[in-house]
């Protein structure tokens, strides 16, 4: 059944996956394979193709239950036999899936209690995926049983290198309002508080007469009618709680598969990209042998900068181990309004950019194109037209390429960080999605993506780590829209800042604790006031604009910049303050903002503290970052016209230049580079320069 305490302090110990060459050792590449989506004929044209693109693994049976078990007393392994043995006789390793994201129709028919339930009462039907509840001890027994007999036929395999265990969990059932979670969330609630009153305590449950006087009363915030204004506190617990549920149920599959097969990797796939956080990865990142990710693209002007950011976390949830590139794809997918495809060059640049930020495997999704089913239109390795095409041509382009550098040694080598760290947060997060806040408008992870790429704007790549593991080695560590923050957080950033670190904190930090309940004395007020006293600043209101009719929906600031959203009414700061930048203008009398400070800078014990008291669009960002009151954040200064990464190893280190712009650029070849490894859609000029693409990389060595 459901463990609320699930899980541990304790990292798994970091384990990789064998490749099936001599070594066991080189850059992953592939992709998920169906080869149940297609007749057997297929087959061997397919192995054909891998080995022509140079395939090295690739993840097998994700979604095939069905075809595994046909029928409850029924089972059916003589396929996935024969495909693993041609795979591994061609040198082409398994990563084999528990089968277990999405249940075949014939246990939904028998089971229909198993479907997830939506606030609103209405029940998710089957037919699409994971539509199944975490909670539910139906569902657990029948996955557990696939687990298990797929870990007693292939647990000695040798083509089954690594153990590939659901699959994005929380894409389709995230959340979950049944009758199991009901039951479920007030046992979690029981082992978290242990004493009802400290339950209602935690929810501040006396507003709107909501105490409960035993764990009994706890329900789930199910839809409340048109006055859906849930209680924050309760939400966001029920938030952890639904992550916490999918966790435990994917460490009893993992746990089951370990017991039988304990020498192979078990991972199973995050989906962190800005616009995801389904759960709490740095507690999931705790439970996995290695770290593995899905990202799809951008769209537009953001593409690179946003593929960055969103890796360089995932380096930060594998805690500086290489990680695996679970699914991206090579060009257009079938599920966003507008699907746009990549551009020719893309598919290279994007696959090592990811490495270049620590993928050691590099997978798309898929293998081949599917003729039908919901994903028809999404792109594949293999596309609709065949292998006589340019998706495929640049397949195979960049398995050449991943099998150059995994021969040069890049394998294992480490991302080297950046003077400066930008905090996650899956509560802050969480905590922004509520409904009962000045303004609907706000974003933590948009935030760390606009402070990301504004240090990119001036020369700045930072890391993107977890609140919850280790930073306090970094320089400068900045929150964005970090809303809610523990007393403990609060007294840990205080240490770092005495013992001479830098902060930086936005706007809409540390306006409630990990309860959400607000801070009293003045904005912001997490850590009883300690916030403040670090900042040097006391707000007492909050100024929020928007497009009502007769006010102005901007205000100035004296350095030139432009406030449109956000604006705390900072009263006082400390004499020992400098005030950066205040409001200033037409705009700021009218809100009776003129003079008040926006910015402001504070000594405190051996560091020092940058309030942004509003918010600015990218642009105004960067220029503040830039300009000479900020001068020690951006103290280590490039060229913006690119993302520069390096990866290093004992003896040296491996070199990425990646273009941001939309146009040609160039660049002098760095005299520390010895070997210039890959020049993509890059040409040399008289002069000696080079000229990168739009979509032009140099990967380089020095002194390997």
């Amino acid at each position: 059944m459901y463990d609320a305490q699930a899980g541990s302090n304790a990292c798994r110990p970091f384990r990789w996956p064998n490749l099936l060459n001599d070594s066991g050792r080189g850059l992953g590449y592939g992709g998920d394979y169906n080869p149940d989506q297609w007749p057997e004929s297929v087959w061997d044209d397919d192995i054909r193709l891998m080995r022509q693109a140079r395939v090295n693994m690739v993840s097998l049976a994700i979604f095939s239950w069905d075809r595994i078990q046909p029928s409850e007393d029924v089972w059916d392994f003589d396929w996935l036999d024969r495909i693993i043995d041609k795979l591994g006789k061609a040198g082409i390793a398994v990563d084999l899936a528990s089968a277990t994201a999405s249940a075949p129709m014939w246990l939904y028919a028998k089971h229909p209690e198993v479907l997830p339930v939506e606030a609103d009462g209405t029940v998710v039907h089957a037919g699409s995926r994971q539509s199944w509840r975490p909670t539910s001890p139906v569902y657990r027994q029948y996955a557990l049983e696939v687990c298990r007999r797929l870990a007693e036929r292939y647990g000695d395999n040798p083509y089954v290198t690594a153990w590939h265990v659901g699959n994005e969990y929380g894409w389709n059932n995230a959340v979950d309002y049944s009758p199991d979670a009901q039951r479920a969330f007030r046992e979690w609630c029981r082992e978290r508080y242990g004493d009802v009153q400290h339950v209602n305590e935690a929810w501040g449950a006396a507003f709107w007469s909501q105490e409960v006087r035993s764990f009994d009363e706890i329900d789930v915030p199910r839809h409340m009618g048109n006055d859906a204004m849930a209680n924050p506190s309760k939400q966001l617990d029920f938030t952890r709680f639904c992550s916490d549920a999918l966790r435990t149920f994917y460490m009893a599959e993992r746990d089951v598969i370990a017991s039988i097969c304990p020498d192979k990797p078990i991972t199973t796939n995050f989906m962190v990209s800005t616009d995801q956080c389904a759960v709490d990865y740095a507690a999931w990142s705790k439970e996995v042998d290695f770290v593995s990710n899905d990202h799809y693209f951008t769209a537009g002007e953001a593409h690179l900068d946003e593929l960055a950011c969103s890796d360089s976390l995932v380096s930060g949830f594998a805690d500086g181990n290489p990680w695996c590139l679970m699914e991206h794809s090579t060009s257009a997918v079938q599920w966003k309004p507008i699907n746009s495809r990549k551009r020719s060059g893309e598919l290279m640049r994007d696959a090592l950019s990811h490495v270049a930020f620590g993928a050691d495997s590099i997978n798309f999704f898929q293998w081949r194109q599917s003729r039908s089913g919901a994903e028809a239109f999404h792109s594949a390795m293999v596309p609709h037209a065949g292998e006589n095409t340019s998706v495929f041509n640049e397949v195979c382009e960049l398995g050449k390429t991943l099998s150059m550098l995994g021969d040069a040694g890049l394998q294992g080598s480490a991302v080297r960080p950046s003077d400066v760290a930008i905090l996650f947060s899956a509560d802050a997060e969480w905590a922004t999605r509520s409904q009962t806040l000045p303004t609907t408008r706000l974003s933590h992870w948009h935030g760390i993506r606009d402070w990301y790429r504004a240090l990119l704007d001036i020369g700045v790549r930072a890391d993107v780590v977890p609140l919850a593991q280790d930073w306090e080695g970094y320089r400068t560590v900045i929150l964005p829209t970090m809303l809610t923050l523990a007393d403990a957080d609060v007294r840990r950033l205080a240490a770092f800042v005495q013992s001479g670190g830098r902060m930086v904190v936005d706007y809409a930090s540390g306006l409630v604790d990990d309860s959400f309940h607000v801070g009293l004395g003045g904005y912001p007020g997490c850590g009883g006031g300690l916030l403040r006293e670090m900042l040097g600043v006391r707000g007492e209101e909050i100024n929020i604009l928007g497009p009502v009719d007769g006010e102005f929906d901007l205000v100035r600031l004296s350095n030139g910049t432009v406030s449109r959203l956000w604006q705390n009414v900072v009263t006082s700061v400390a004499d020992d303050a400098t005030v950066v930048a205040y409001y200033d203008g037409v705009e700021a009398r009218e809100w009776e903002l003129q003079g008040v400070p926006a910015i402001v800078r504070h000594p405190y014990g051996e560091g020092e503290t940058y309030y942004v008291g509003c918010d600015l669009n990218l642009d105004d960002l960067a220029s503040v970052i830039g300009s000479e009151a900020f001068a020690e954040v951006s103290a280590q200064v490039g060229d913006p016209r690119f993302i520069r990464v390096a990866r290093d190893t004992e003896c040296g280190s491996f070199d990425f230049l990646f273009n941001r712009q939309s146009q040609p650029v160039t660049v002098k070849p760095d005299p520390a580079w010895a070997t210039v490894l890959l020049e993509h859609r890059c040409r040399r000029l008289d002069d000696g320069t080079i000229e990168l693409d739009r979509n032009g990389a140099i990967v380089a060595m020095d002194g390997v």
